[in-house]
């Protein structure tokens, strides 16, 4: 497992303010993306729905279509903004993630694309859990009412530092997706995402460290900034976690971007600590990464 991580990278969480102007949340994404990469990040991660609202109401106005690919500007506008601000700052982008519209099967999801620093898409995630929950006097949500999901696990070659697996906010709650990604090389777990005040309050932290502690990997969470005007609160704290999961670096509840150095010796002194990679025991349970459904 040493060598995951080939070289040391810098990675940028953009806790971006969205409203509900779309091009305007392009161009405040672009500044921030931009601000990102003079300071010397490789990677930079925009939060989940960094160009719209939050909400089931606003999913089918702002989608976007992405199929076949690459759709036209008038498609995706977001598309062509990412990938051309990919291309212009010479990094790897993920643009958290963006309402879609699949006009084969008419079908709404939530995506996550990640651009190259030439400019191309490198994957695409489409979120495989969706967000419905009901908490009694707290929070009731359902995503699936308009929302349909993906159905891969996404992982992600990027030369010349290694691997890394993209989901999306829910999907973080399901430790299998996390499990069989590092299993086939991950060094990073990305999860654009928007807990509100009361799942962030419980389990944003918890997860991020409990995805860590499992696979001995890092984790980042990438956030909308806090608006208690929108009719979603997002929780805001954006953070990176460490393969040790201690958390290397965590955001506010405003808009900010937060930087972490990733290196590879971290994720091989903690597997040489507490090797579990090699103390699993597959002759009394299934190796689950053996069968997944992958995009790589």
């Amino acid at each position: 497992m040493a060598g995951l991580l080939k070289k040391p990278l810098k990675l940028a969480l953009v806790q971006l303010a969205t409203g509900a102007d779309k091009t305007a949340n392009i161009a405040r994404a672009r500044a921030r993306v931009l601000e990102a990469s003079q300071a010397g990040a490789s990677l930079i991660v925009l939060p989940e729905c960094f160009n719209s609202p939050y909400g089931c109401q606003y999913f089918p106005s702002y989608a976007e279509t992405l199929l076949p690919s690459p759709p036209t500007k008038d498609q995706s506008p977001t598309f062509h903004a990412l990938s051309s601000l990919a291309l212009e700052t010479k990094t790897y982008l993920l643009g958290g993630s963006i309402p879609e519209y699949e006009t084969e099967t008419k079908k709404y999801h939530n995506t996550s694309l990640l651009f190259s620093p030439e400019g191309e898409l490198v994957a695409t995630h489409r979120k495989v859990h969706l967000f419905d929950i009901d908490i009694p006097g707290k929070i009731t949500f359902r995503e699936s009412e308009v929302l349909s999901p993906g159905n891969k696990i996404t992982l992600v070659d990027l030369p010349p530092y290694g691997k890394i697996a993209i989901a999306i906010c829910y999907d973080i709650r399901f430790p299998e997706l996390a499990m069989i990604a590092a299993r086939r090389g991950a060094f990073l777990l990305l999860y654009p995402g928007a807990f509100n005040l009361t799942t962030g309050a419980l389990h944003w932290s918890l997860q991020a460290r409990a995805r860590a502690v499992d696979n001995q990997v890092y984790v980042g969470l990438c956030s909308p900034a806090r608006d208690m005007e929108a009719s979603y609160n997002a929780w805001g704290h954006s953070m990176v976690v460490d393969p040790n999961a201690g958390v290397v670096v965590e955001a506010g509840e405003k808009e900010e971007i937060v930087y972490a150095d990733l290196e590879g010796k971290a994720i091989e002194e903690t597997r040489k600590g507490i090797p579990i990679y090699d103390q699993r025991r597959f002759d009394v349970y299934e190796d689950i990464s053996r069968k997944a459904r992958f995009e790589e």
